[in-house]
Protein backbone atom coordinates (compact mmCIF):
# COMPACT_ATOMS: atom_id res chain seq x y z
CA UNK A 1 0.00 0.00 0.00
CA UNK A 2 1.15 3.51 -0.60
CA UNK A 3 -0.07 6.47 1.16
CA UNK A 4 0.44 10.13 0.96
CA UNK A 5 0.91 10.98 5.02
CA UNK A 6 -0.14 13.89 6.76
CA UNK A 7 1.13 14.48 10.25
CA UNK A 8 0.55 17.52 12.38
CA UNK A 9 4.27 18.40 13.85
CA UNK A 10 3.34 21.68 15.16
CA UNK A 11 1.63 20.04 18.32
CA UNK A 12 3.72 18.40 21.12
CA UNK A 13 2.42 14.76 20.52
CA UNK A 14 2.86 15.18 17.00
CA UNK A 15 6.24 16.14 16.87
CA UNK A 16 7.47 13.32 20.04
CA UNK A 17 5.18 10.81 18.01
CA UNK A 18 6.29 11.76 14.02
CA UNK A 19 9.26 8.90 13.86
CA UNK A 20 6.95 6.25 15.05
CA UNK A 21 4.08 6.70 13.08
CA UNK A 22 6.71 6.38 10.33
CA UNK A 23 7.83 3.13 11.81
CA UNK A 24 4.91 1.57 12.20
CA UNK A 25 3.49 2.58 9.18
CA UNK A 26 6.93 0.98 7.39
CA UNK A 27 6.44 -2.22 9.93
CA UNK A 28 2.98 -2.94 7.91
CA UNK A 29 3.92 -2.74 4.85
CA UNK A 30 2.31 0.93 4.14
CA UNK A 31 5.06 3.30 2.00
CA UNK A 32 4.45 7.13 2.33
CA UNK A 33 5.00 10.12 0.60
CA UNK A 34 4.95 13.47 2.12
CA UNK A 35 4.64 17.02 1.31
CA UNK A 36 1.95 18.98 -0.82
CA UNK A 37 3.86 18.48 -3.84
CA UNK A 38 3.16 15.06 -3.40
CA UNK A 39 -0.16 15.53 -2.71
CA UNK A 40 -0.93 17.30 -5.72
CA UNK A 41 0.66 14.56 -7.98
CA UNK A 42 -1.67 11.54 -6.56
CA UNK A 43 -0.79 8.34 -7.28
CA UNK A 44 -1.18 6.70 -3.82
CA UNK A 45 -3.87 4.30 -2.94
CA UNK A 46 -4.97 6.14 0.70
CA UNK A 47 -4.28 9.89 2.64
CA UNK A 48 -3.39 9.39 6.30
CA UNK A 49 -3.72 12.39 8.91
CA UNK A 50 -1.22 11.95 12.37
CA UNK A 51 -2.50 14.44 14.51
CA UNK A 52 -6.19 15.86 15.61
CA UNK A 53 -9.22 16.58 13.97
CA UNK A 54 -8.15 19.28 11.72
CA UNK A 55 -5.21 17.29 10.53
CA UNK A 56 -7.51 14.45 9.58
CA UNK A 57 -10.26 17.06 8.14
CA UNK A 58 -7.68 18.83 6.48
CA UNK A 59 -7.36 15.61 4.07
CA UNK A 60 -11.15 15.11 3.29
CA UNK A 61 -10.99 16.96 0.31
CA UNK A 62 -7.95 15.22 -1.41
CA UNK A 63 -9.66 11.76 -0.50
CA UNK A 64 -12.63 12.60 -2.30
CA UNK A 65 -10.80 14.81 -5.37
CA UNK A 66 -8.67 10.83 -5.28
CA UNK A 67 -11.40 8.35 -4.58
CA UNK A 68 -8.93 7.02 -1.90
CA UNK A 69 -10.04 5.87 1.60
CA UNK A 70 -8.56 8.14 4.91
CA UNK A 71 -6.85 6.60 7.32
CA UNK A 72 -6.76 8.30 11.06
CA UNK A 73 -3.89 8.14 13.54
CA UNK A 74 -5.48 10.04 16.00
CA UNK A 75 -2.53 12.52 17.96
CA UNK A 76 -4.66 15.11 19.27
CA UNK A 77 -6.32 16.53 22.18
CA UNK A 78 -9.86 15.47 21.79
CA UNK A 79 -9.53 12.94 18.62
CA UNK A 80 -13.40 13.53 17.81
CA UNK A 81 -13.53 12.17 14.86
CA UNK A 82 -11.59 8.85 15.51
CA UNK A 83 -13.85 8.24 18.85
CA UNK A 84 -16.71 8.80 16.86
CA UNK A 85 -15.86 6.18 14.41
CA UNK A 86 -14.51 3.70 17.07
CA UNK A 87 -10.57 4.44 15.65
CA UNK A 88 -8.16 2.85 18.17
CA UNK A 89 -6.49 5.84 19.57
CA UNK A 90 -3.09 4.15 19.86
CA UNK A 91 -0.50 4.50 17.28
CA UNK A 92 -0.11 0.86 16.68
CA UNK A 93 -3.68 0.14 17.29
CA UNK A 94 -4.74 2.91 14.48
CA UNK A 95 -2.07 1.40 11.72
CA UNK A 96 -2.91 -1.98 11.80
CA UNK A 97 -6.30 -0.46 11.10
CA UNK A 98 -5.41 0.71 8.30
CA UNK A 99 -3.25 -1.98 7.09
CA UNK A 100 -6.44 -4.47 7.31
CA UNK A 101 -8.52 -2.17 4.75
CA UNK A 102 -11.49 -2.62 6.61
CA UNK A 103 -13.48 0.73 5.30
CA UNK A 104 -16.81 2.46 5.95
CA UNK A 105 -18.49 5.56 3.93
CA UNK A 106 -19.53 8.38 6.08
CA UNK A 107 -21.41 11.31 5.28
CA UNK A 108 -19.92 14.55 4.69
CA UNK A 109 -20.65 18.60 5.51
CA UNK A 110 -19.99 21.13 3.27
CA UNK A 111 -20.30 24.91 3.75
CA UNK A 112 -18.48 28.37 1.37
CA UNK A 113 -16.41 24.98 -0.33
CA UNK A 114 -14.68 23.95 3.24
CA UNK A 115 -15.84 20.51 4.57
CA UNK A 116 -16.76 19.45 7.61
CA UNK A 117 -17.13 15.65 9.37
CA UNK A 118 -18.35 16.59 13.21
CA UNK A 119 -19.53 20.33 12.88
CA UNK A 120 -20.04 23.97 11.37
CA UNK A 121 -20.99 26.92 13.61
CA UNK A 122 -21.63 30.42 14.12
CA UNK A 123 -21.06 32.23 17.67
CA UNK A 124 -19.49 31.44 20.87
CA UNK A 125 -17.23 28.64 18.89
CA UNK A 126 -16.60 30.63 16.69
CA UNK A 127 -14.86 33.27 19.01
CA UNK A 128 -13.30 30.08 21.49
CA UNK A 129 -11.06 29.17 17.75
CA UNK A 130 -10.08 32.71 17.19
CA UNK A 131 -8.75 33.19 20.60
CA UNK A 132 -6.92 29.56 20.71
CA UNK A 133 -3.47 29.39 19.49
CA UNK A 134 -1.46 26.30 19.05
CA UNK A 135 1.07 27.84 22.64
CA UNK A 136 -2.07 27.49 24.42
CA UNK A 137 -3.60 24.40 23.28
CA UNK A 138 0.13 23.06 23.52
CA UNK A 139 0.88 24.57 27.28
CA UNK A 140 -3.00 23.86 28.74
CA UNK A 141 -4.59 21.26 26.59
CA UNK A 142 -8.18 20.96 27.51
CA UNK A 143 -7.66 23.70 30.53
CA UNK A 144 -7.15 26.26 27.82
CA UNK A 145 -10.09 25.13 25.65
CA UNK A 146 -12.52 25.63 28.52
CA UNK A 147 -10.60 29.06 29.54
CA UNK A 148 -11.42 30.15 25.81
CA UNK A 149 -14.72 29.43 26.41
CA UNK A 150 -15.84 31.01 29.56
CA UNK A 151 -14.22 34.07 28.24
CA UNK A 152 -15.67 34.02 24.89
CA UNK A 153 -19.37 33.61 27.01
CA UNK A 154 -18.44 36.89 28.64
CA UNK A 155 -18.75 38.20 25.31
CA UNK A 156 -21.36 36.57 23.75
CA UNK A 157 -23.88 38.78 21.90
CA UNK A 158 -27.12 37.19 20.15
CA UNK A 159 -27.12 36.93 16.58
CA UNK A 160 -30.01 37.61 14.29
CA UNK A 161 -30.92 34.77 12.10
CA UNK A 162 -32.95 33.33 9.24
CA UNK A 163 -32.67 29.64 8.57
CA UNK A 164 -34.09 27.89 5.62
CA UNK A 165 -34.38 24.58 5.56
CA UNK A 166 -34.40 21.85 2.49
CA UNK A 167 -37.75 22.57 1.53
CA UNK A 168 -37.24 26.64 1.52
CA UNK A 169 -39.03 26.73 5.09
CA UNK A 170 -37.89 29.72 7.35
CA UNK A 171 -37.13 29.60 11.14
CA UNK A 172 -36.40 33.32 13.06
CA UNK A 173 -34.56 33.63 16.07
CA UNK A 174 -31.73 35.22 18.06
CA UNK A 175 -29.21 32.62 18.93
CA UNK A 176 -25.91 32.93 21.15
CA UNK A 177 -24.59 29.75 19.42
CA UNK A 178 -25.69 28.27 16.36
CA UNK A 179 -24.17 24.99 15.36
CA UNK A 180 -24.76 22.50 12.52
CA UNK A 181 -24.01 19.03 13.31
CA UNK A 182 -23.03 16.36 10.45
CA UNK A 183 -22.18 13.70 13.24
CA UNK A 184 -23.25 12.49 16.79
CA UNK A 185 -20.36 13.51 18.16
CA UNK A 186 -18.63 16.78 17.91
CA UNK A 187 -17.47 19.96 20.39
CA UNK A 188 -15.45 17.41 23.12
CA UNK A 189 -18.28 16.50 25.41
CA UNK A 190 -21.54 15.99 22.89
CA UNK A 191 -22.86 12.57 21.83
CA UNK A 192 -26.41 12.60 20.40
CA UNK A 193 -28.27 9.29 20.61
CA UNK A 194 -30.81 9.98 17.61
CA UNK A 195 -28.16 11.43 15.03
CA UNK A 196 -25.73 9.61 12.85
CA UNK A 197 -22.79 10.27 10.94
CA UNK A 198 -23.98 8.24 8.09
CA UNK A 199 -27.72 9.02 8.25
CA UNK A 200 -28.12 11.68 5.09
CA UNK A 201 -29.39 14.23 7.80
CA UNK A 202 -27.82 17.71 9.45
CA UNK A 203 -28.66 18.56 12.40
CA UNK A 204 -28.97 22.45 13.66
CA UNK A 205 -28.83 23.29 17.49
CA UNK A 206 -29.67 27.06 18.28
CA UNK A 207 -28.68 28.29 21.71
CA UNK A 208 -30.89 30.94 22.58
CA UNK A 209 -30.24 32.16 26.57
CA UNK A 210 -29.76 34.90 28.48
CA UNK A 211 -27.84 34.07 30.86
CA UNK A 212 -24.51 31.65 31.38
CA UNK A 213 -26.19 29.56 34.44
CA UNK A 214 -29.40 28.56 31.47
CA UNK A 215 -26.46 26.85 29.90
CA UNK A 216 -26.05 24.35 32.16
CA UNK A 217 -29.69 22.64 31.69
CA UNK A 218 -28.67 22.78 27.87
CA UNK A 219 -25.18 21.29 28.46
CA UNK A 220 -26.18 18.47 30.62
CA UNK A 221 -28.72 17.57 27.96
CA UNK A 222 -26.38 17.61 25.09
CA UNK A 223 -23.94 15.12 27.23
CA UNK A 224 -26.69 13.07 28.26
CA UNK A 225 -27.43 12.55 24.07
CA UNK A 226 -31.14 13.71 24.80
CA UNK A 227 -31.25 17.84 23.58
CA UNK A 228 -34.55 17.75 21.83
CA UNK A 229 -36.94 18.86 24.71
CA UNK A 230 -34.77 21.64 26.39
CA UNK A 231 -35.79 24.93 26.98
CA UNK A 232 -33.48 27.25 25.43
CA UNK A 233 -31.87 24.96 22.95
CA UNK A 234 -33.95 24.68 19.21
CA UNK A 235 -33.53 21.83 17.12
CA UNK A 236 -33.54 21.18 13.18
CA UNK A 237 -33.18 18.05 10.77
CA UNK A 238 -32.70 18.43 7.46
CA UNK A 239 -30.14 17.65 4.20
CA UNK A 240 -29.49 22.01 3.49
CA UNK A 241 -29.78 25.05 5.62
CA UNK A 242 -29.51 28.17 4.31
CA UNK A 243 -28.00 30.64 7.00
CA UNK A 244 -28.75 34.44 7.13
CA UNK A 245 -27.94 36.66 9.53
CA UNK A 246 -28.43 40.50 9.56
CA UNK A 247 -24.34 40.68 9.96
CA UNK A 248 -21.61 38.89 8.67
CA UNK A 249 -20.43 36.82 10.78
CA UNK A 250 -17.37 34.07 11.24
CA UNK A 251 -18.04 30.10 10.26
CA UNK A 252 -15.96 27.82 11.52
CA UNK A 253 -15.84 24.15 10.43
CA UNK A 254 -14.19 21.60 12.41
CA UNK A 255 -12.20 24.09 14.19
CA UNK A 256 -11.08 25.91 11.13
CA UNK A 257 -12.07 28.99 9.43
CA UNK A 258 -14.54 28.71 6.84
CA UNK A 259 -15.82 31.99 5.75
CA UNK A 260 -18.83 33.98 6.80
CA UNK A 261 -22.62 34.61 6.75
CA UNK A 262 -24.58 33.77 4.07
CA UNK A 263 -23.74 30.36 3.54
CA UNK A 264 -25.50 27.09 2.52
CA UNK A 265 -24.52 23.79 4.98
CA UNK A 266 -25.18 20.81 3.00
CA UNK A 267 -24.60 17.16 3.81
CA UNK A 268 -22.81 15.31 0.86
CA UNK A 269 -24.29 11.47 1.99
CA UNK A 270 -21.47 8.67 1.84
CA UNK A 271 -19.10 10.73 0.10
CA UNK A 272 -15.99 10.39 1.87
CA UNK A 273 -14.20 6.41 2.58
CA UNK A 274 -12.37 6.54 6.00
CA UNK A 275 -10.68 2.99 7.74
CA UNK A 276 -13.09 2.13 10.46
CA UNK A 277 -14.25 -0.78 11.68
CA UNK A 278 -17.20 -1.37 9.81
Amino acid sequence: MRAYLAINERSRRGRALADNVREALAVHGIDVVEGDGALRTGGFDCVIGAGGDGTAVGLVAAAIEWGVPLGIVPLGTFNELARTLEIPLDIEGAIHLIASGCERRIDVGRVNGAYFVNEASVGISSRITRLQTPELKQRFGVLGVLGTAFQAFRYARPIHVLAYDDRDRCERFRTIQLTIANSHRFGGLVSVESAAIDDGWLDLYSVEIDTVLEAFPIAYAMMQGRPHAVPGLRTLRSTRFRIATRHPHHIVADGEPAGFTPALFEVLPKALRVFAPQ
